[in-house]
């Protein structure tokens, strides 16, 4: 089930944001060692109360997370411009309505591995972009923005995205931290359903809060690794 869950909708998803938040402490504190603020069992800061959008990848039961990352419009507070400005030279494109920072995206590689046949970590994240092209068109988003590490580089080419380079600086942490943004469009949706032959839209329509995809309908999707 891919969840697309809107400020208004915080409380009422409140269970699933808590565990997302969960996941991104294993990940991102736990595993990666970032220096993120954590409570508890939770990683959570000052942008997740900014009316950020998310989008979660849970099972039918919507008490396991397999994934998912936080959307915030970059006219807005952004992490983007707040803290990893260095990457991108202040770039005054990058500030617009229409442009948004996609944050703390993750899976569950464990969980992913346990419940969903045929589905390893390369084509959980290939399946997370091609629902967050989805989500990005619905919200009328021209272009997503993101900071990452180098690894990351070779996630998004396989995927099949192709991005602009705006920059990079290294003085966030142990590795170099980039900047790419890439273009949001209905073609560019059509171009990554059918690299990764995907016949039919992983998000309900933006009226509905969710769409139900079975795990053996997800391992008969042959991904693209």
């Amino acid at each position: 089930m891919f969840v697309s869950i809107q400020p208004h909708q915080h409380q009422e998803y409140q269970t699933l944001l808590t565990g997302f938040f969960g996941l991104r402490k294993r990940v991102f504190f736990d595993q990666l060692e970032w220096d993120v603020p954590v409570k508890g069992e939770i990683e959570k800061d000052e942008y997740d109360e900014m009316d950020a959008t998310y989008l979660i990848w849970c099972s039918e039961d919507q008490q396991v997370i397999y994934g998912g990352l936080r959307l915030l419009p970059t006219s807005g507070p952004t992490l983007l411009h707040d803290v990893f400005h260095a990457t991108h030279g202040r770039n005054q494109d990058l500030i617009r309505p229409d442009v948004w920072e996609g944050t703390r995206m993750c899976v569950d590689e464990t969980a992913i591995l346990r419940d969903l046949d045929g589905v390893d970590a390369a084509k959980a994240f290939n399946l997370l972009f091609v629902a967050l092209c989805e989500m990005a068109v619905d919200l009328g988003v021209t272009r997503l923005v993101s900071n990452f590490e180098a690894c990351m580089s070779r996630v998004y080419r396989r995927a099949g995205l192709d991005f602009d380079m705006h920059g990079s600086a290294h003085e966030y942490g142990r590795r170099p931290v980039y900047c790419a943004s890439f273009e949001v469009s209905q073609d560019i949706l059509t171009g990554l359903r059918h690299r990764h032959d995907l016949h039919g839209p992983l998000l309900a329509e933006s009226a509905l809060p969710a769409v139900s995809i079975p795990p053996a309908a997800l391992a008969a999707m042959h991904l693209a690794a």
